[in-house]
């Protein structure tokens, strides 16, 4: 039965993708692109990686019509599914494709949170070096040096790049990244650093004036027993 249902699903979206390229053939992209998106969310949960060619079929025909905010959301789906499936090369393509989107439409806030996805999905490629420099690259973004998420990023740099585990995940498991799309807010709770990390120690309370008093005690008793035959 399932297996049924699976073959009516790939039927469906074959059926839909045909419907989309006839839609294309007669200068109707809106309804080709639409088409494209809904046979995506069929297939999704079944086969992700058909999901992610429709996705970014879908956000290609957005984009040449100069519909960018339609197309900056397909390629965000297509995006967190390339996190969720661990293809983690192509996650950090697919989020620069959104970050520049954001950026030629001047909606500079997302821009920072595209840039913490991509830090998380470099570092979980033990890539720090790209990370730093997409941290490093953003700063021509406006208001991004100035802004939570810059600091925040610095510190979990400084964190990671010192195999600080208690840094890094006190950085990640603040709001700003906890409250991130699902995908992105599990990256940085499971987030690592290398060979382990180290633990900050607890402080030992000062023993010094104990041990002296055990020193004075010590020697007063050396006194007494020195004495302690009497004066001759």
């Amino acid at each position: 039965m399932m297996l049924k249902e699976m073959q009516k699903h790939y039927e469906a979206v074959e059926l839909i993708e045909k419907a989309s390229m006839m839609y294309l053939e007669n200068g109707t992209p809106d309804t080709a692109a639409i088409a494209l998106d809904r046979a995506g969310k069929v297939i999704e949960n079944i086969n992700p990686s058909k999901a992610i060619q429709l996705y970014q079929q879908t956000a290609s025909v957005f984009e040449n019509e100069e519909r960018l905010r339609q197309s900056v959301e397909m390629y965000g789906k297509a995006s967190r599914l390339l996190v969720r499936g661990r293809r983690l090369d192509e996650a950090t393509a697919s989020l620069q494709k959104e970050k520049s989107i954001y950026k030629d439409i001047e909606n500079y806030p997302t821009c920072y949170k595209k840039t913490i996805a991509q830090v998380l999905v470099h570092l979980h490629r033990n890539d720090y070096v790209a990370a730093e420099k997409c941290v490093r690259e953003s700063y021509s973004i406006p208001g991004f040096r100035e802004s939570e998420d810059c600091a925040a990023l610095e510190q979990l740099l400084e964190g990671y790049d010192q195999q600080d585990q208690d840094q890094v995940s006190d950085v990640c498991n603040s709001p700003l990244f906890k409250y991130m799309d699902n995908d992105y807010a599990k990256l940085a709770l499971s987030l690592s650093v290398r060979g382990g990390g180290i633990k900050k120690k607890s402080p030992i309370a000062p023993q010094g004036k104990a041990e002296g008093s055990v020193v004075t005690s010590s020697h007063e008793n050396e006194e007494d027993d020195e004495y302690a035959g009497g004066l001759c």
